[in-house]
Parts: structure tokens; sequence; C-alpha cells
């Protein structure tokens, strides 16, 4: 595609939407499959309070998306989750707030 007749706010806005709807794929890419554990299906669900061990302590996530097998109940994290657990408990990202 040849972008130089068009103005720089709509490439930025057409770039930002694809990008949203490539956000939006992952994701609904991320569920469904089937479950290592007992071929149960792995399903999205919002959790109001998780809390993840670390080797340096534990991270309380709250208001996250984390995929849950609709037979055993086996959770599966994101990386995006992973890796904010990792920061947080490294120091390398400071928590919203501490209890």
């Amino acid at each position: 595609m040849d972008f130089t007749h068009v103005q720089p706010n709509l490439l930025y806005r057409a770039i930002a939407s694809a990008k949203k709807v490539s956000m939006i794929q992952e994701e609904l890419n991320m569920y469904g499959y089937q479950c290592e554990y007992c071929k149960g299906k792995v399903q999205p669900q919002q959790i109001e309070r998780e809390v993840l061990k670390h080797k340096n302590g534990f991270v309380i996530l709250e208001n996250i998306v984390v995929g849950i097998c609709d037979v055993c109940g086996n959770r599966y994290y994101s990386a995006d989750i992973l890796h904010t657990v990792h920061e947080i408990a490294t120091g390398k990202q400071k928590p919203e707030r501490t209890e």
C-alpha cells in the first residue's frame, strides 16, 4: 500500500484500529482450546482478586481475565499477567497499592 498521500492523523487511526483488532483477535484465540490435563475447554473468566506466588513473595491482582478449564478448573494465565507479576515481585514495577 502507498501511504504517501494519506494524512498522518488518518494513518495513525488506521494503525491504532488495526492494533485494536489484532489484540481482540489474539484474546479470542487465547481461549476455547482444550485443557492439557482433562481435555475440558478453557474459557475466559473475569476474576475479582487473584493471588499469585512468586519466589520473592505474593502478588495480588484484581479484575483480571484468566482462562479456566470448564471441567477441572485449572487456570491459564496470559504472558502479560505473568510478566506483570514478575515485574511487581522484583521491584521493576510499583504496585498500585499495598495492603
